[in-house]
């Protein structure tokens, strides 16, 4: 199993003593990468939940540079104690809480205190037991614990909270702090490191939101960030309350009668306001000097990266890439549009990010590949959209990649629909643009795009009422940047919209889907077939089980359906009443898979509580037309999600990738007990009561008889000659045309019912 796609950027990262290496907090683990080269060397594995802080213990003294140790805290309610260079796990400690937050002052204070059994951390965890739904009880605790035991007692409560807070300390270990609303609480830490010393608390107040705080390497300063942008800077606080200590009574009087800018009595000398930015300030940090401090409205490093910098020049020497976070689409097209495509033979993935990338990322090997900017625009944050990438989609050998983009009209006005073919040159995954068709389907946007399995073929279906075939141009004698793709042919059907389209597993055949009716195409000559059938609500995804006869149908709104239809016998095998996210089927076989959020009323009910623990979709993996799933695994972050099937290191070896709404991923052996939990769930009660009722052709003319097994029961018996009982040209050839089922199996049954066999019996 490989778990990849972790945010970089959710704690901040360290260096080693010697700048060698940069520890960074990926999920479950933390990952070590080399400063020289940006790549990945070593990972520390053990924890069960995100980490949540890492430090890296300090050298004090030039010699020691060389040793690699590091404290973890995670969600999981361990501290763990490492060896980084080998990486080894020294320690674990059991707190028996999740831990948002933790810091370990003496590090700082005393850098030559290595042992364990002398160091207190302070933490920011959750009351579990207090978690409840619509319960006001205070699960935020600021607590402190002494590193000493395994098993960690409840430890010293120091403040409550509604919720865990983040810990700030600062740069000497003489002070730590939480921002609470419109305060900062500060408290001090015991010198000489006494378990037994009680921290005296001190607080500052404001009258905004605050969104960060940092302390001054040196000097009693403390600056802070409200919500409305402006910088607030304290100098000289706690010199009563936490200097003093009991004498803070007798003093308070004299000293608040010449603090500017203080605010309710607070212990400080002075408060200063700067107005420096006109939005909310999210980041504040000093120089280590202490002569600067640096700012920022928005964090830069949201899109995953993390770059090494060479200073004072601040030329971008290494940059760490994870994959990008999903875009902000506009609420219009949240469900609408396919963000996520795959490449199975490769195991790449091509992912729409922010500002109009799309980003190719190998799932195997945890590695950005390369971006294609598919429009350009000089992005600033806080900009409104006017741009939106509504779908990408990758051939089957992924050497061609399309996308549509739309620009939004600004008041009513304006507006463009682009449909773009990028093509790559064999063994390299840079893309250039090939083609772009600028409102290909006139006025209408483009609800699907999907590549033909086997030639240069492409189906765009329009909202308008129509789809387009596409073919590349292109022959042997031309590069990739010679070829271009036009319009092979334009269908309809009884002008509905054209929501989704598929291929069928050796492009024979062509599935779109006219809003509810499923309508059936040769692609080549671009004539309809055969009309399947319709469902209860507009289809938005389509695909055909492998190579086989069934074709999967999904619908949303307003009442979701999952449905697999025999194309063979023109008509339904099963339904079920679920949402589903994405389908997916395996190219050789009829398995197929599909991501499907769970009702919020079923699994928040006792009995799958236990079961789902927060997770909110599943995978369920059918084997051809058999309702009943093969496998169930439960996920969390379905929604947005998508997810396919990869060829493995051995070609042979089929795996399933499940790509979450943040980008997260796993890629795992579907039919391994051993890689992937499978869930013990009720699928019946998930997936509600399966349909198997008439639907479509069925529903209209009644079951088709069966015409092979009636001849040969006609061949066999010559008893009694043939009589008609019934007249079924009166009503067969009702309705429309559209809806007939094959010739060769209404031919028959017709003219064998005006004919009377008459059998001679020999005596």
């Amino acid at each position: 199993m490989i778990r990849g796609g972790r945010s970089y950027v959710t704690s901040p990262p360290s260096f080693s003593n010697d700048a060698k290496k940069l520890l960074v907090c990926t999920g479950n683990t933390v990952s070590v990468f080399s400063a020289a080269t940006g790549l990945q060397i070593a990972s520390l594995e053990g924890h069960t939940a995100p980490v949540t802080t890492l430090i890296v213990v300090p050298a004090s003294s030039a010699a020691q540079k060389i040793l690699c140790y590091c404290w973890t805290a995670s969600l999981d309610g361990t501290i763990r104690h490492w060896d980084f260079s080998g990486p080894e796990l020294l320690k674990t400690i059991d707190a028996q809480v999740p831990i948002y937050s933790m810091v370990i002052p003496c590090l700082l204070s005393e850098p030559q205190q290595s042992d364990s059994s002398k160091l207190v951390a302070y933490v920011s965890v959750e009351d579990t037991s207090l978690v409840k739904e619509g319960s006001t009880e205070l699960r935020g605790h600021i607590r402190r614990f002494n590193l000493a035991k395994e098993r960690l007692p409840r430890g010293d409560t120091l403040k409550e909270t509604e919720e865990p807070k983040a810990l700030v300390i600062s740069p000497s270990g003489e002070f730590f702090g939480i921002r609470h609303k419109c305060k900062i609480h500060v408290w001090d830490v015991p010198s000489g490191g006494s378990r037994n010393a009680v921290s005296k608390k001190m607080t500052l107040h404001h009258t905004k939101l605050i969104n960060a705080f940092a302390f001054h390497p040196t000097e009693r300063i403390i600056a802070a960030g409200d919500e409305t942008g402006r910088v607030l800077i304290w100098r000289g606080f706690g010199n009563r309350k936490l200097a003093l200590g009991s004498q803070k009574k007798s003093v308070r009087s004299m000293a608040d009668l010449d603090n500017p800018g203080v605010r309710d009595g607070d212990d400080a000398e002075s408060c200063t306001t700067w107005h420096w930015h006109s939005a909310e300030v999210n980041v504040l940090n000093f120089s280590s000097d202490g002569a600067y401090l640096y700012s920022e409205l928005q964090v830069v490093c949201a899109d995953n990266q993390i770059h090494l910098l060479k200073m004072p020049s601040m030329e971008i020497s290494r940059t760490i890439s994870g994959i990008k976070p999903p875009p902000s689409l506009p609420k219009m097209y949240e469900g609408l549009s396919s963000t996520v495509a795959f490449d199975r033979s490769s195991g790449i993935a091509a992912l729409c990010t922010e500002n109009y990338c799309v980003q190719l990322y190998n799932l195997l090997n945890d590695r950005g590949i390369s971006e294609v900017q598919v429009c350009e625009r000089n992005h600033q944050p806080g900009d409104e959209i006017t741009v939106v990438v509504t779908a990408v989609a990758l051939s089957l050998d992924g050497s061609v990649m399309s996308t549509t983009e739309v620009k939004l009209p600004e008041d009513g006005i304006g507006g463009l629909v682009s449909l773009k073919f990028w093509e790559s040159e064999p063994d390299n995954k840079t893309f250039t643009l090939s083609t772009i068709v600028y409102e290909p389907h006139k006025d209408a946007g483009v609800s699907a795009i999907t590549f033909h399995p086997t030639r240069s073929m492409a189906v765009s279906t329009s909202f308008g009422g129509d789809f387009k075939i596409w073919v590349c141009n292109s022959d042997k004698s031309q590069t990739t940047k010679d070829s271009s793709w036009i319009c092979h042919a334009v269908g309809s059907y009884k002008k509905k919209p054209m929501t989704a389209a598929a291929f069928s597993g050796d492009g024979t055949v062509l599935a779109v889907a006219a809003e509810n009716v499923i309508t059936l195409w040769n692609p080549d000559k671009n004539i309809l077939l055969s009309v399947l059938g319709a469902t209860l609500t507009p289809i938005t995804k389509l695909c055909f089980a492998g190579k086989s006869e069934f074709l999967v149908a999904a619908s949303n709104f307003p009442k979701p359906e999952l449905s697999v239809w025999n194309t063979s016998k023109l008509s339904l095998s099963w339904s079920y009443g679920l949402r589903i996210e994405a389908i997916t089927s395996a190219v050789d076989s009829s398995t197929f898979a599909v991501l499907a959020l769970v009702p919020k009323t079923f699994r928040k009910s006792k009995s799958k509580k236990n079961v789902f623990r927060g997770r909110d979709g599943v995978i369920l993996l059918f084997n051809g037309s058999d309702p009943k799933p093969v496998s169930i695994w439960t996920v969390m972050k379905a929604q947005g999600g998508s997810i396919s099937f990869l060829e493995g290191d051995d070609k042979s070896q089929l795996c399933l990738a499940y790509v979450n709404g943040s980008h997260e991923y796993v890629v795992f052996d579907p039919n391994s007990d051993d890689t992937h939990e499978r869930s013990a769930i009720d699928y019946e009660g998930l997936v509600g009561e399966e349909e198997t009722g008439d639907i479509g052709y069925t529903s209209l003319y009644g079951q088709l008889p069966d015409y092979d097994k009636k001849r040969k029961e006609d061949a066999e018996s010559l008893a009694t000659p043939f009589v008609s009982s019934e007249r079924p040209w009166e009503t067969i050839f009702s309705g429309s045309t559209l809806n007939f089922p094959p010739l060769q199996k209404l031919c028959g049954e017709f003219f064998e019912s005006l004919m009377e066999k008459s059998n001679s019996v020999v005596e």
